[in-house]
C-alpha cells in the first residue's frame, strides 16, 4: 500500500503543470470533448509507466541492493531538483494527427508527451524503490488522472488559482525527502 500511495502523492504532485498537463488543458480546448481526452489520457499513462515500471523492475535487479540504493537516492534528488524548473509545452506535442479522431489523438500526443518526463523517470524510479510494480504503476497512473482529470474540466480555472511554484515546491521537497531516506536506508527499502 505504501508503494502505491507515494507513487499517486508524488506523480500527482509532479504532474501539476507538468507539459502534459498544459496538453490536457489544449486538447480539451481544441476538441472540447471531456470523456474520450481523459480516456486517452489514461490509456496512454497506463502503457507508458507500465513499460516505465518494467524498466525500473530490471534496473533493481541488475543493480545489488547498495548500488541500487545510491542510484535510487541521487535520482530522487535530481527530480527534487528537476521540479523546480517549470515546464513549457513541447510545439511537437500539442500538435496532434486530427485524423486519429479525440481518443487515438490524445493517446499518441499523450504517450510521446511523457516519454522522458518526469513523471516516467519518476515511476521508473519508484519502481526499482519498491519492489510491488503493479502498485507503483498503479499509483502513478492514478496520480497522473488526479492531476490530468480536473486540468481537462477546468484548466484556465485552476491554472490561476493554483501557484505553480508552490506545487513544485512541495514535490520538490517530497523528493529530496525520499532521496535522503533512500540514501541513509531509512525505513523499508531493500
Amino acid at each position: 500500500m505504501e508503494a502505491f500511495l507515494v507513487s499517486t502523492g508524488v506523480v500527482a504532485l509532479g504532474e501539476m503543470g507538468d507539459k502534459t498537463q498544459l496538453l490536457a488543458i489544449i486538447l480539451a480546448a481544441a476538441f472540447r470533448k471531456p470523456v474520450p481526452i481523459i480516456l486517452g489520457i489514461f490509456v496512454a499513462t497506463v502503457a507508458n509507466h507500465a513499460a516505465a515500471g518494467a524498466v525500473g523492475g530490471w534496473v533493481a535487479q541488475a543493480l545489488g541492493p547498495d548500488i541500487l540504493r545510491w542510484v535510487i537516492g541521487i535520482s530522487f534528488l535530481a527530480m527534487a531538483g528537476w521540479m523546480l524548473i517549470p515546464d513549457k509545452m513541447d510545439d511537437d506535442a500539442a500538435q496532434g494527427e486530427h485524423r486519429f479522431g479525440v481518443f487515438g489523438t490524445t493517446v499518441i500526443a499523450f504517450f510521446l508527451a511523457e516519454m522522458g518526463d518526469k513523471t516516467q523517470i519518476a515511476t521508473v524510479a519508484l519502481a526499482a524503490r519498491y519492489t510491488d510494480i503493479v502498485q507503483v504503476v498503479l499509483g502513478t497512473t492514478v496520480g497522473m488522472m488526479l492531476a490530468n482529470v480536473p486540468a481537462v474540466f477546468l484548466g484556465d480555472t485552476i491554472a490561476r488559482k493554483v501557484s505553480m511554484p508552490l506545487v513544485h515546491g512541495i514535490a520538490a521537497a517530497i523528493f529530496a525527502v525520499l532521496g535522503v531516506l533512500t540514501l541513509l536506508n531509512v525505513g523499508r527499502l531493500f
